[in-house]
């Protein structure tokens, strides 16, 4: 409903509790067509322009009342942000401002131009009550970030099957077999890494025998920074899986500082599901891959043989 100032209106909220935790509120907002062009004119006098774009719960969700371009129910039609945040960020981006994106969203964005065109993007996600503080200790460098990305974010929607398809093929970086914006595992920071002579103790093993792999993490950076080191595995025989996480570490090192860091490669470790089996190990030749996301341009890699009981 519309209210007009200087007149009183009579309201009456019926309400009762349908579920856990639920809640009602009285919302009302100033008409306001003048805001894009007065966020313009204040990027324009700034120095640096923080954008923090995203979704809200009231969009992503289950059961909701949504009907915008994009979203139905509370699903997503497409992964991209809402067409008026992309125009307002290019908009933005047009003043040639250093401009640093954050983004806050429940799932992944399918943000390809702004990967391509804005500097610095920080994902995130739902932060909570201390977001605030948390976002601006990473802006302003107080804190050098080490997350990595706990899903995968695809080009588009366009990469995935189709919803109705309950089949697995093509989807998570388990199975996912294309290009993504930013593979499972992804997570930039302040500091560089790199990772080199990848080593396995024993390249041959019994089903119920272990070894050792290692590598050497080096922080090539200026900074102090944390790395969180990935353990893949993927076998030979496994015509379905692309790769799996069986294990990560998260260090600390200090600039030029090299650390060796190890994995115990164990039956738990090398044991897949076969149909009328259960988790097993068979015998087969097993790629193990350490690095710094599950994209394999940052992985490392080496063969380990299992040999027949």
């Amino acid at each position: 409903m519309e209210l007009t100032a200087g007149i009183a209106y009579k309201i009456k909220i019926e309400f009762y509790k349908k579920l856990r935790y639920s809640f009602m509120q009285l919302i009302w907002q100033i008409p306001d067509d003048q805001i894009e062009q007065r966020a313009v004119a204040a990027a324009k006098k700034a120095d640096v322009v923080v954008m923090v774009m995203g979704l809200s719960p009231r969009l992503e969700g289950e059961a909701l009342n949504v009907e915008l371009e994009g979203f139905k129910g509370g699903d997503r039609l497409k992964l991209d942000l809402p067409q008026t945040q992309s125009n307002f960020i290019r908009k933005i981006h047009k003043l040639g401002k250093p401009v640093v994106l954050v983004l806050l969203n429940g799932g992944p964005l399918s943000i390809n131009w702004e990967d391509k065109y804005i500097p610095a993007i920080i994902e995130a996600w739902y932060p909570g009550q201390a977001a605030g503080t948390a976002i601006a200790d990473v802006i302003f460098g107080d804190y050098n970030p080490g997350g990595k990305l706990p899903v995968t974010v695809y080009q588009s929607v366009e990469q995935l099957p189709a919803f109705t398809d309950y089949d697995m093929s093509n989807r998570t970086y388990r199975y996912f077999k294309g290009e993504p914006l930013y593979p499972f595992g992804h997570g930039l920071s302040y500091t560089t890494f790199s990772y080199m002579d990848l080593h396995l103790d024993k390249k041959e093993i019994r089903p119920d025998e272990q070894t050792l792999l290692s590598v050497a993490v080096s922080n090539t950076g200026k900074i102090t920074g944390e790395e969180v080191v990935q353990l893949y595995i993927k076998a030979a025989k496994d015509n379905k899986t692309v790769k799996t996480l069986k294990g990560f570490k998260r260090i600390s090192l200090m600039p030029n500082e090299t650390r060796r860091v190890k994995f115990k490669i164990t039956p738990e470790r090398l044991a897949r599901w076969i149909e009328g089996k259960g988790f097993s190990v068979e015998a087969d030749t097993y790629t193990l891959m350490i690095g710094s996301s599950s994209s394999c341009h940052d992985l490392l890699k080496i063969d380990l043989k299992v040999k027949p009981k």
